[in-house]
């Protein structure tokens, strides 16, 4: 394991499963095109007697549940974000950072270490079944995942990490909170968001572990920040987007404050608040964006998908990147939690793609 490491994390790997395709070029390609996957739930019905809008997995039997419907989504995406290191001798432990969605009716607090148990005994040899952290972070988990792997990378604690989120609301215990509480979307409900499931990751390395394995990057981390909001979602308080401007200053930090980003990805579902909050930490934020009201929310094709959220924005870069139709070089993700997490994270394409 390198003691120490110099320059940003990079990406080396990408892995997306997803209600609109089982890999990272499926699903982008899907999103790109404006396909959707929401479509009725083929038993679940909604207070007002219709039935709920979903996206689903379709190779997942709607029978599994719980933990094991989320490692097959888990491990899916991992196993092609891990895919460029086949072959690859003398590879250091890979340490898994993996977020969940938040507690929630249908899924306890117990589900993180349920889901890491499921995993465990199933991975490959080249990872350490000892090196599994998770949490339950919520939508901004994925992105927090990330900054956890630039942290353990930075300070030379693990060479390689796999970071991401993985989440489903199809429980039926779910489900029918999300209806109950007025978050599901419908015809008699517009601002609800249509509740889905994936999983994304990515694979990260500091750049002379990199150079040292023989593999080239898909992006560079330039920047991870997060934030705390305490004006939440579902509450009287209004939202200011102090959290989220604050997510937007530390990926921002070290960065050139006179060049904006060129695209911006993120986890907007159709909630008026997600809306309100993304505009207020905009006006906080003079330089950052090229264009603010330019921004991609995957959400209207593939649903809301929680912690996967920010990873499988990272693939979408990543894709317009490797395809040739990104908007620039630079790209800022982030996405909210409903218990208050912030993150958002700027990446570059490198320097051989531009």
């Amino acid at each position: 394991m390198d003691t120490m490491t110099t320059g940003p994390p990079l990406i080396l790997g990408i892995g997306a499963r997803t209600p609109l395709g089982f890999d990272r070029a499926a699903s982008a390609a899907a999103v790109r095109c404006g396909i959707s996957a929401i479509a009725e739930h083929p038993s679940m019905i909604d207070r007002f007697g219709m039935p709920m809008k979903v996206t689903r997995d379709a190779a997942l039997d709607v029978a599994l549940a719980g933990p094991e419907r989320l490692a097959a989504l888990t491990l899916a995406a991992a196993a092609e974000a891990l895919a460029p290191l086949a072959g690859v001798p003398s590879l250091p432990p890979i340490t898994i950072a993996l977020s969940l969605g938040e507690q929630r009716p249908g899924q306890g607090p117990q589900t993180g270490a349920a889901v890491a148990d499921a995993i465990r005994s199933r991975l490959d040899a080249s990872l350490d079944p000892n090196r599994i952290l998770h949490w339950m972070g919520g939508h901004a988990g994925g992105i927090m995942a990330m900054e956890a792997a630039g942290r353990l990378i930075a300070s030379g604690r693990a060479g390689l990490v796999l970071a991401g989120g993985v989440d489903s609301y199809l429980a039926a215990d779910t489900l029918e909170w999300l209806d109950e509480t007025e978050q599901l979307h419908s015809d008699d409900n517009i601002y609800g968001f249509c509740p889905g499931e994936a999983a994304g990751f990515v694979l990260m390395a500091a750049p002379e572990t990199a150079r040292r394995l023989g593999l080239s990057p898909l992006l560079q981390v330039a920047g991870i920040g997060s934030g705390i909001e305490t004006n939440l979602i579902r509450t009287e308080d209004i939202v200011l987007g102090d959290g989220l401007a604050e997510a937007f200053r530390g990926a921002r930090a070290g960065l050139d404050p006179d060049r904006p980003v060129d695209q911006i990805l993120c986890d907007m579902n159709g909630e008026r608040y997600r809306g309100n909050e993304y505009g207020f930490a905009v006006l906080k934020s003079a330089g950052l964006f090229r264009d603010a009201a330019d921004f991609i929310a995957p959400a209207d094709c593939w649903g809301d998908v929680g912690a996967a959220s920010g990873p499988l924005c990272v693939a979408l870069v990543a894709e317009a990147v490797a395809r040739g139709y990104s908007k620039g070089p630079l790209s800022l993700i982030w996405a909210s939690s409903a218990a208050g997490q912030r993150a958002a994270a700027i990446l570059r394409q490198p320097e051989d793609r531009r």
